[in-house]
């Protein structure tokens, strides 16, 4: 098979050199070029076109949002976002997927980045291999005047509108005094996850059963992810916190450096957040979750396997299907990438195949909880 080919996008020659090693290594990747700016990267674009991105998001000269958004307005790829885990960069890379980017890779500006980078070897290799699978469509975003031209196609698109979102009232919310419940829900997701969460959650009333979340996601972005959802939703989302209870009406984001269970303490649930190996390469992993969810919740429970590389999650789905649990896996049309609902289907642990349009309805028939129009 042909190596993809890896453009490295990166002020640093630190990061550059370190990357371009672990690509390399690879025996289906390959680092086409390297540039220090996105004034060189347009070049080397003109030149050969890559099959995937990695891009920095604070550089001179052109801040990589900039370039991203030429990018997907005029010749839309893959891109992989490499951020460092401060506060104003996961700001900042949550803002690069809204605008096309693909995924998600952390760089700790406090420890070595070598050291840093070499041992998310198997998350920086695996995430090229995901985003390359993706179809990436062209964003109607017109680029900023000073941006240059990037690729073959040269025309722009008009500027859309930016999607209304209904932000709840929080002093309501707040004084409402929740319940627990006996039902859950348990969430894996992957490459593409963030988006579909997002719809997903936007789309589900405020008194559903308490939900569960594991997306494939460094740890310093998980809590930006669920405050960005949380302002857009009726249900309240948050980071999950080791040992809270779990509440309807709340959904609970596993931290992105720690594996998340479900544990049953008497009538109630609560969620357990350990340390731990990766497990199907991942931390947190999809797997572990659902496996403590069928064990403390059982026929209680509803799974969802949605888009992702790789099979995190199957082997979890099934058993809680075995314990009784209902199961979704999202279809393949709706998915950025048909990895892990592919491999939960192959092992007969979905109930059903459902898009991603129809989830919201569906998990609301189930619980019999009343429909709310899709905004």
């Amino acid at each position: 098979m042909r190596k993809l080919k890896v453009l490295i996008i990166d002020d640093s020659a630190l990061v550059r050199q370190t990357l371009t090693e672990i690509i390399n290594a690879d025996p289906m990747l390959e680092v086409m070029a390297t540039a220090a700016d996105p004034y060189l990267a347009a070049q080397k674009i003109k030149q050969s076109i890559p099959d995937v991105i990695t891009l920095d998001i604070e550089m001179p000269r052109m801040d990589g949002l900039t370039f991203l958004k030429a990018l997907m307005s005029q010749y839309p790829l893959p891109v992989v976002i490499i951020s460092s885990l401060t506060q104003n960069g996961s700001s900042l890379a949550l803002r690069a997927l809204d605008l096309g980017a693909v995924e998600i890779i952390a760089k700790s500006e406090i420890r070595n980045t070598r050291q840093y980078l070499e041992e998310s070897t198997i998350r920086i290799t695996d995430t090229i291999k995901a985003a390359s699978m993706v179809h990436v469509r062209k964003r109607s975003i017109i680029p900023v005047a000073s941006t240059s031209q990037i690729g073959p196609d040269q025309t722009t698109a008009n500027q859309s509108g930016l999607k209304s979102s209904s932000h709840k009232n929080t002093d309501t919310a707040n004084s409402k005094i929740y319940n627990t419940t006996d039902k859950v829900i348990a969430i894996g997701a992957s490459t593409g996850g963030t988006e579909a969460i997002r719809f997903l959650l936007k789309n589900i009333p405020a008194n559903c059963p308490g939900i569960l979340i594991v997306q494939h996601m460094p740890a310093g972005f998980t809590r930006s992810f669920a405050e960005q959802v949380n302002t857009l939703c009726d249900i309240n989302v948050k980071e999950a916190r080791d040992g809270e209870r779990v509440m309807r009406g709340h959904a609970y984001i596993s931290p992105g450096d720690r594996h998340m269970q479900l544990v049953r303490n008497g009538a109630q649930y609560t969620i357990r957040l350990r340390e731990g190996e990766l497990v199907n390469r991942h931390k947190p992993s999809v797997d572990v979750l659902f496996d403590s969810v069928a064990q403390s919740a059982g026929q209680n429970a509803l799974g969802i396997i949605m888009t992702g590389m790789g099979k995190d999650g199957a082997s979890g789905l099934l058993k809680m299907k075995e314990a009784g649990a209902r199961t979704i896996a999202q279809d393949e049309s709706s998915c950025v990438v048909f990895g892990m609902p592919k491999e939960a289907i192959k092992l007969g642990a979905a109930d059903q195949i459902i898009s991603l349009t129809d989830l919201p309805k569906k998990i609301l028939a189930h619980f019999g909880t009343p429909f709310v129009s899709l905004r």
